[in-house]
């Protein structure tokens, strides 16, 4: 009989997924949040008569490209660097706030470009645009499964050496066609990519 050692789980189940003002209370299981990682922007006041028009809507062609601004892939996957990142309904700081992001290091995935902005989603598809300085290249993902075991080698029979509660974000490492090397609280090891978001299906990272 194969002997596992001390497993340990890992209570740092900071509920990474944003809720819609919108959503009825209990619309779907969430972790124990100690507090909201998603606020909607209060109410603004109205803009003085003088102020520029708000820019047009920006057209973003659908399907692989590659950034105007960067010619980095899109969609691909940045972090949050930043405590509090408002969220605006369009690519300028004449949009209004529609969400805050209140979690550091949160996995988003970056969908278009204009200037010095990102258009942005988080795993529960809430976003809009944001300040590129709030934008780290740093690779995250967040636990997508009740709990997830790190286990010492990419196969199912290996040896657990951590479980991570959903919502739990973790450091991300190398990557295989199936597993990812993670790390959360001190702890390394490996997960399925079918439960964590922050990386593609096809995405090999050394």
């Amino acid at each position: 009989m194969t002997h596992f050692g001390p497993i340990v789980t890992l209570l740092l189940a900071l509920a990474a997924q944003p809720v819609l003002a919108q959503d009825a209370p209990g619309s779907r299981p969430k972790p124990r949040p100690e507090r909201s990682e998603t606020v909607a922007a209060a109410p603004q006041p109205a803009p003085a008569p003088a102020s520029p028009a708000a820019p047009r809507e920006i057209a973003v062609p659908e399907g692989p490209e590659r950034g105007p601004e960067t010619n980095l892939p899109l969609p691909r996957f940045v972090s949050l660097s930043t405590d509090r990142g408002n969220v605006r309904r369009g690519p300028s700081l004449s949009h209004r706030i529609d969400w805050v992001f209140l979690r550091r290091d949160m996995p988003l995935q970056v969908t278009a470009e204009y200037g010095h902005w990102r258009r942005v989603t988080d795993r529960e598809g809430v976003g809009g645009w944001m300040h590129y300085a709030m934008l780290s290249g740093v690779r995250t993902v967040i636990v997508d499964a009740e709990l997830l075991p790190l286990r010492s080698r990419p196969q199912e029979n290996a040896t657990v050496v951590a479980q991570l509660e959903a919502g739990v974000v973790a450091r991300l490492g190398e990557c295989e066609p199936d597993w990812c090397r993670l790390t959360a609280g001190g702890y390394k090891g490996w997960a399925p990519k079918t439960l964590i978001w922050g990386v593609a299906p096809d995405e090999i990272r050394d």
